[in-house]
């Protein structure tokens, strides 16, 4: 038996009463962050030590018995107080040498990712929550919350109220009911191509509703920013946003966990997602080729949520006692699936493959993808081989990530 913690994400029933105090609630913690960041940012322009969650709850303390911060009383402590241990993981975060992406925490806007938590207090009771100083709310249920509920993030997106309720569960983490391995070749024109010569078109989502979020964007560049009808134009843009988001969320599930039920070991290649989108602008000295092409592509590589993906197939495959591998993508596209023979001219284009040696003919991302397996069954080969010979290894029981160079 494993112990785990699980989300449930649903939408609230709200009124007009729940909303104004969940904004409140949410603006006071949007204080308390930008405050106590702002503090932090100018002790390290002093080079002073920066303070951490027990000197800043003190501060915190101290704000809401004064009359200037006072309003921070009427919100649940417990609220603001986790908004200072976010401030405090984020700073010690940015401060360790081990995170590949660390940066500084930055402010907060109003309705930029609005979100708040309890994590006492809180009780669940069919369709219904209960949250400190506010009562119950009423949410819409599509499945049952199973484990014990240890605490509740409220976010809002565009006009809607979210409850994600984190729960503790014990699963028990047995074999896979398939024994199929499975190589997958992720691709912007074919959202994923499979070992076993399945393809599978993408939603592009993003690229479906550009041109519809295009003509809002500029219907709201032309209204007066603040007045009423600027606030309409963003809620409809922000809707728009949110549906474009929750095609593509859709998507991704039910695909992961297609793949999760039917293949126990699944090879995906080990994209720097990052890398690849970065921006071909350049410098003023130095400037980039092709930005707008590169702009373009840029667009359509993020449109996809590779990385959403394979975070998803991860877990789901190891709840139900499978495994996803990471393999080195390299020369993956140019190397015949038949003899091995690898060169940039075997693509003869992007949908067709022909190797110069041998012949054989197919499609370019099925070709890739039955490399990707190969790769992978070899470096986990590889691995056993190593275990059992003694050479040093991770530790056995451990979720195995294999990034393999391929000669």
């Amino acid at each position: 038996m494993l112990k785990i913690r699980k989300s449930y994400k649903v939408r609230l029933k709200t009124n007009n009463n729940i909303e104004n105090k969940l904004d409140q609630y949410c603006g006071s913690a949007r204080f308390v962050w930008n405050k106590c960041l702002a503090m932090n940012l100018e002790r390290l322009e002093k080079r002073q030590p920066i303070l951490w969650y027990n000197e800043l709850a003190f501060w915190l303390t101290l704000w809401k018995r004064s009359e200037e911060y006072g309003f921070l009383e009427e919100s649940p402590s417990q609220v603001l107080q986790q908004k200072l241990r976010d401030l405090d993981r984020a700073f010690r975060d940015c401060f360790d040498k081990t995170q590949p992406l660390k940066r500084l925490p930055v402010f907060k806007k109003k309705g930029k990712g609005d979100s708040i938590r309890f994590p006492q207090g809180l009780k669940t009771v069919g369709r219904r929550i209960f949250l400190p100083k506010i009562g119950w709310i009423g949410f819409y249920k599509s499945r049952s919350i199973s484990g014990k509920v240890k605490n509740i993030t409220i976010s809002k997106k565009g006009e809607r109220w979210f409850a994600s309720i984190q729960v503790e569960q014990m699963i028990e983490i047995g074999k896979h009911a398939s024994d199929s391995e499975i190589g997958i070749d992720a691709g912007i024109k074919c959202f994923a191509a499979f070992s076993d010569r399945t393809l599978v078109e993408g939603v592009n989502s993003f690229r479906k509703h550009e041109d519809a979020l295009s003509r809002e964007q500029r219907k709201l560049s032309r209204k007066r920013r603040g007045s009423e009808n600027w606030k309409k134009q963003k809620r409809k843009i922000s809707k728009l946003h949110h549906t474009i988001a929750n095609v593509r969320s859709d998507f991704l599930h039910k695909l992961s966990t297609d793949i999760s039920k039917n293949h126990a070991k699944v090879y995906v290649e080990g994209l720097q997602v990052r890398n690849m989108s970065a921006s071909a602008k350049g410098t003023i000295e130095e400037p980039g080729r092709s930005v707008k092409a590169k702009s373009g592509l840029n667009k359509s590589i993020l449109d996809q949520g590779w990385f959403e993906f394979r975070r998803q197939l991860d877990y789901k495959l190891f709840w139900r006692g499978g495994m996803m591998v990471e393999v080195n993508p390299r020369h993956t596209s140019q190397r015949c699936s038949s003899c091995g023979h690898t060169a940039k001219e075997n693509r003869v284009s992007q949908d067709v493959f022909r190797c110069q040696v041998c012949g054989h003919e197919e499609n370019a991302d099925v070709n890739a993808a039955k490399n990707i397996l190969t790769v992978g069954q070899t470096g986990m080969i590889a691995c056993q081989a190593n275990r059992i010979s003694g050479r040093q290894q991770e530790p056995a029981g451990t979720r195995e990530e294999v990034l393999l160079v391929a000669s």
